[in-house]
């Protein structure tokens, strides 16, 4: 039996299908983005209160509770999420696979930081902050394009131009001063995450 060709119009209203229900999906993405925008945001927040109260740069150490604590929630919410909305479809993997590279980069520049902390160069866990806010922006920019939402788009553009100065700042030997850039890291995560969450999840509520 020949196979029925798909014509042109048919094409264009299977990929808005799959985008539209890539994008219902997003209520349970949209809760994932938001505990990571809360968590780095709260964070965030302690480390700052804690060094300017204490000028103890051992409280940095919080920094690694954003990926531990994300790191566990994050599978247990997507398993979630799977159960609730059914099979993935080609625009779902691609917006996984996205964020799978940003997973397996931030752990690969973890390592790396560790290796040149033990050799004395503790000013190389500057760089996190470059990538926090540039590999994770560009991939929400990426998402944001996928699945056509506007919040991603905006939201991952103030974290890049954040990103943007802090390698500036990294590059001109300029401190990243705690009393001026953890509020602007907050303010990035915050266009980043929080709100782009709470937009998603208001649109999939919406459309029930």
């Amino acid at each position: 039996m020949e196979e029925k060709k798909m014509t042109e119009r048919e094409s264009l209203e299977l990929i808005t299908t799959m985008i539209n229900r890539t994008k219902e999906r997003y209520i349970g993405d949209g809760n994932i983005m938001l505990m990571w925008g809360y968590l780095s945001v709260i964070v965030a927040a302690l480390v700052w209160i804690m060094l300017v109260k204490t000028h103890n740069p051992a409280w940095n150490w919080l920094w690694f509770a954003i990926g531990v604590v994300g790191g566990i929630a994050t599978p247990i919410m997507s398993k979630k999420s799977e159960l609730k909305s059914g099979v993935k479809s080609y625009s779902d993997k691609i917006t996984s696979q996205i964020w799978t590279v940003v997973g397996i980069s931030a752990l690969v520049a973890t390592l790396f930081c560790f290796v040149f902390s033990f050799m004395g160069m503790h000013n190389v866990w500057r760089m996190m902050f470059a990538f926090a806010l540039i590999i994770v922006p560009m991939a929400e920019i990426a998402q944001g394009i996928v699945v056509k939402e506007k919040s991603f788009i905006f939201g991952g553009a103030v974290g890049l131009c954040v990103g943007i100065l802090a390698v500036c700042c990294i590059a001109a030997d300029v401190p990243l001063g705690v009393s001026w850039f953890l509020p602007m890291f907050m303010i990035a995560f915050a266009c980043m995450m929080i709100i782009p969450g709470h937009v998603i999840n208001r649109k999939a509520k919406q459309q029930r």
